[in-house]
C-alpha cells in the first residue's frame, strides 16, 4: 500500500463499473449503494476541500441512481444505455 493515497477511491470506481455491467436491476442497485458507501468512506479520509466535495457528490449521485431518481447518463452527459439489443442495429 502506498502512503498518501485514498484506498477507497479505486474500490468505489470498481463498484460503479460493476453497477454499469450488472444485468439484474437488484444487483445494479446494490452495487450503486456499495459505491455510494465507499465514496462516503473516501470523503471521510479527505480534508475539507475540493476532493472531499467531489467524493460526496459522487456518493449522492450513486444513491440517486440507486433510488431511480436520476438517469445514469445525466451526470456524464452521455445517453443512457440501450436495454434492447435489437435497437443497436
Amino acid at each position: 500500500m502506498s502512503f498518501g493515497k485514498n484506498p477507497h477511491v479505486p474500490k468505489a470506481e470498481a463498484a460503479e463499473l460493476k453497477a454499469a455491467d450488472a444485468s439484474d436491476p437488484m444487483a445494479r442497485e446494490r452495487a450503486l449503494r456499495e459505491a455510494a458507501h465507499l465514496w462516503d468512506r473516501a470523503a471521510e479520509r479527505e480534508k475539507p476541500g475540493r476532493m472531499r466535495d467531489a467524493y460526496l457528490a459522487n456518493a449522492t449521485r450513486n444513491r440517486a441512481q440507486a433510488d431511480g431518481d436520476a438517469d445514469p447518463g445525466d451526470a456524464d452527459g452521455e445517453a443512457p444505455p440501450v436495454s434492447d439489443p435489437a435497437l443497436l442495429n
